[in-house]
């Protein structure tokens, strides 16, 4: 069992690009607004009971061992439990809900259980408490409300829409790095977070447990060489541009990376000696993100 990370905040684990990224979201006046009333309340209710109405309510008595491994993560990243739900599906996914002071939950697909060891599936559901940790549910509400609907906005509109889903669709990108990094910090092990975007990337029941996680990790660094040049450069710009996630190998180096700076150690340092040091003073919700 881990140690808890007793007064961890955010802005202790958050991603450098995840923070530039939320700052310039910020000096946007109105987003806020902007997100609940175009959600409102019969919105936020459709979600809560599409989904309490399709999936499985974790608890003690209810998939206990799932809700062992929420309540665990939860304690190591010193933030309140939410409410967890098991639903049927065969794409491999996971996700957040949280507004207006509501409780949040998280859904996670019996696909990505079905192939995924129990830390694995810890470390997926500490990716989701990272979202909730670091508040960024508003945003993710408003990156899906645009994917949703753009083609149900005006010609006129259009270039508006696109210019803010593209900034939008950067700062989710950004934000993944960080819930990785929360995931780390629940499971201490880079090896188990870069496992689960292995099999991500190319698992199944029946793959997952003949992939190599070391190959993998040669092919994130095989990706990272690709950049050697502007050519490189700008073809990984356009692959990624589009996508609400980085791509895996991506995301393997940069939990790799930082798993061994001093960052890392000094929280998992205070841990063990009874508090949190928080050493970083930078300035520090939504459904829908595939872990």
């Amino acid at each position: 069992m881990k140690l808890p990370l007793f007064g961890l905040r955010a802005d202790d684990f958050r991603h450098p690009l995840d923070f530039e990224a939320t700052t310039t979201l910020k000096q946007i006046p109105g987003l806020p607004v902007l997100i609940r009333s175009l959600l409102g309340e019969v919105g936020e209710q459709f979600f809560y009971l599409e989904n309490i109405a399709s999936s499985i309510l974790v608890g003690p008595n209810q998939l206990p061992d799932l809700y062992a491994l929420l309540q665990d993560a939860a304690r190591v990243l010193d933030v309140e439990a939410p409410q967890l739900y098991v639903r049927q599906d065969p794409s491999p996914n996971a996700y957040t809900f949280a507004m207006r002071g509501r409780q949040p939950f998280v859904v996670v697909h019996t696909s990505l259980i079905d192939m995924l060891e129990p830390d694995e599936v810890k470390a997926v559901i500490a990716h989701e408490l990272g979202h909730l940790k670091c508040e960024h549910g508003v945003y993710l509400t408003l990156a899906n409300l645009l994917m949703l609907a753009a083609e149900q906005i005006p010609m006129w509109g259009q270039p508006i829409v696109a210019n803010l889903e593209s900034q939008m669709m950067e700062w989710v990108r950004c934000a993944e790095f960080s819930c990785d990094r929360a995931a780390l910090l629940a499971i201490q092990d880079p090896r188990i977070v870069a496992s689960v975007l292995m099999k991500l990337s190319g698992g199944s029941p029946k793959l997952s447990p003949l992939l190599n996680l070391d190959a993998f990790i040669e092919q994130a660094r095989a990706y990272d060489r690709i950049d050697d040049n502007e050519i490189g450069e700008l073809l990984k710009q356009m692959q990624t541009e589009q996508l609400s996630h980085p791509v895996p190998v991506l995301r393997a180096r940069e939990i790799d990376r930082w798993s061994r700076t001093r960052e890392y150690q000094g929280l998992l340092n205070a841990a063990s000696n009874g508090y949190n040091n928080h050493s970083n003073d930078k300035t520090s919700s939504g459904k829908w993100r595939n872990w």
